[in-house]
């Protein structure tokens, strides 16, 4: 599966638009990291607990919308981008979308 974030893919010919492909995960944080955090608030610096967690939800989401894509028998999928939004308090909803295509 050829995945791009751009409207086309070099060297190859889109035949056919199949629609949207999308994958989704909601995660929360936990109280482990919360407490971790808040040390970190105080002296400064990367978070990387959170910011593990946020890629391994980008990577779920990713993978989520490439099966979706594969379901609607496409070879590609173009436009790819990624969204969040906070769903509750400590929960936050990642988002990968794109165009699934057939190509030539």
């Amino acid at each position: 599966m050829i995945i791009s974030n751009t409207e086309t893919i070099a060297g190859k010919e889109i035949s056919e638009m199949l629609g949207v492909a999308r994958g989704s995960t909601v995660r929360a944080r936990n109280i482990g990291r919360d407490i971790f955090a808040g040390l970190k608030n105080i002296v400064g610096g990367e978070i990387s607990e959170y910011t593990k967690l946020m890629a391994e939800s980008r990577e779920e989401a990713l993978f989520r919308m490439t099966e979706d894509a594969k379901n609607m028998g496409a070879d590609a999928v173009v436009n790819l981008r990624f969204m969040t939004s906070a769903v509750m308090n400590g929960a936050s909803e990642i988002l990968a979308y794109g165009t699934a295509v057939k190509l030539k």
